[in-house]
């Protein structure tokens, strides 16, 4: 009998009071909204502000609506010539397609409908930067050769990043990147106050994915210096040549991922110096880790382009063929039979690898720049950074070369 009270009582009207104020809520929450003013304008977002000065011209420009549409935006330069661009399909936004220029004021006349219809009419103007100089960037291999897009590297491959003018090295070094797939760890070391160079801690794997970007186009990369053009350049890492020349056994191993397919005999660097007019030249062939340069096939070959003279006692100038170039100055593997006799035993040359005709042209053809070639056990001072020493150079010490490091 005490559950069967319970269960009318609950089912029995609540008190009206509730009722009302419940019917009430629902009837507001029900209820239509307003109709829009028929007088009220669209309110527009116009990035950058009218007047805004010394805007960057890679800067945000955006023409938005909070309510109401955009009709149309057009935007002209003080030439009068118009920029295209891009209004979304709902008629909320607007930005130009084209980019800016330097030393320019742009205005915008913009033309939409409020919520309710009302006609808007707004015209809004700015101007960019009018800096007092630029400077390019060129985005090279060792060899200050421009880096072919799409092209095959070794995995030594080193990139250089070479601007026409001092720059302020941390700014640039923001504008910077450069990308792997598979990621791998890298860094920028500055060899002056126009050049950077990038490397990863180890070798590439082969099959990497490299794109080098320098977004520097409407930067500031020193005083009243911005960049004037961005670049980018893609490659992909090759397979894995790695050359071991040891001066122990004058032999030339050559390596193609990891497997042995080539030992060239070799003659290398006679040793001892000379001085001539006050300059101290060295007949070693420095050792450490080289790329790949370039190559050509002939190279004439002339003493006197590091100072010794062509009628001097050591001196010579002579055409060689199949010369595949390991440092920037001047060490190549190259041609020549007249030391076929010593290669293998006796170390003869000026500093370069002196192989034979077969092995020379062999090395040419298999050979492409940022393939890695390991001098090993040879006398005299080490390879240095500014000879195509970047891989010489432990990585903690690279990542001291960093502007962002510092």
């Amino acid at each position: 009998m005490v559950a069967a009270v319970g269960i009318v009582s609950s089912s029995a009207p609540q008190c009206p009071d509730r009722c009302q104020a419940l019917a009430a809520g629902n009837a507001s929450h029900f209820a239509p909204p307003a109709p829009p003013s028929p007088t009220a304008p669209a309110r527009l977002i116009v990035t950058p502000g009218a007047g805004s000065e010394d805007v960057k011209p890679d800067a945000r420009v955006l023409v938005a609506t909070v309510d109401g549409t955009l009709e149309s935006v057009t935007m002209v330069n003080d030439a009068d010539k118009e920029i295209p661009g891009v209004l979304t399909p709902d008629g909320k936004a607007w930005k130009p397609t084209m980019q800016l220029g330097y030393g320019r004021t742009y205005t915008m006349t913009i033309a939409g409908r409020g919520p309710g219809g009302m006609p808007t009419r707004q015209t809004s103007s700015f101007s960019t930067i009018d800096p007092s100089d630029q400077t390019a960037v060129y985005l090279n291999t060792v060899g200050y050769a421009s880096i072919e897009d799409g092209g095959t590297y070794g995995v030594g491959m080193v990139v250089v990043a070479h601007f026409d003018e001092a720059v302020d090295k941390a700014a640039a070094e923001r504008h910077l990147r450069v990308r792997t797939d598979p990621s791998v760890t890298g860094s920028w070391y500055w060899v002056d106050d126009q050049t950077a160079h990038w490397r990863p801690q180890n070798y590439y794997a082969p099959g990497t994915k490299v794109s080098v970007d320098a977004d520097i186009y409407g930067d500031k990369l020193g005083d009243d210096l911005y960049g004037a053009e961005d670049e980018t350049v893609s490659f992909v890492i090759g397979d894995a040549h790695v050359s071991i020349a040891d001066d122990t056994t004058k032999q030339v191993s050559v390596f193609d991922n990891g497997k042995l397919v080539r030992t060239m005999p070799t003659s290398m660097g006679m040793g001892g110096t000379e001085t001539i007019g006050g300059t101290t030249l060295s007949f070693w062939t420095p050792p450490g880790v080289y790329t790949v340069i370039d190559k050509a096939n002939p190279v004439i070959m002339d003493s006197s382009t590091f100072g010794l003279p062509v009628n001097s006692r050591l001196g010579y100038r002579e055409t060689i063929p199949w010369a595949t170039k390991i440092s920037s100055d001047g060490i190549y593997l190259h041609q020549l039979n007249s030391t076929v006799w010593a290669q293998g035993n006796t170390d003869t040359s000026h500093g370069c690898l002196n192989l034979n005709s077969d092995n020379a042209q062999w090395f040419y053809a298999f050979s492409r720049p940022g393939d890695v070639v390991e001098v090993r056990n040879t006398g005299g001072p080490p390879l240095r950074l500014e000879q195509n020493g970047d891989w010489t150079l432990p990585w903690q010490e690279w990542l001291k070369g960093s502007a962002l490091r510092q």
